[in-house]
């Protein structure tokens, strides 16, 4: 498995990973809950201090700002071409 981005996070990390890959019989459907959740939840706040202090998160958030109107358009419902002519014309 890959080494982290911050190394301090390398050991939650590699617990999560391996956690997901076990993780797969919740897909499935052979468990009610996500087991890795706690594990994630670690190494995203480990993760997210290290982001801070290298200035990584502003430029996420900034990267975000500026893509939120493409992702609107990418997460928009799609519609056959007969639907949106439809749409278009007040039509159902």
């Amino acid at each position: 498995m890959s080494a982290s981005l911050a190394p301090e996070c390398n050991e939650v990390k590699e617990r999560y990973d391996s956690c997901f890959l076990k993780w797969y019989k919740f897909l499935r459907g052979n468990a009610t809950t996500d087991e890795c959740e706690p594990l994630f939840k670690q190494y995203k706040a480990c993760l997210s201090v290290a982001l801070k202090e290298k200035g990584i998160d502003a430029m996420l958030d900034e990267a975000r700002e500026s893509n939120r109107e493409n992702d609107a358009d990418h997460l928009r419902p799609s519609y056959s071409k007969g639907d949106e002519k439809d749409a278009m014309l007040g039509g159902h």
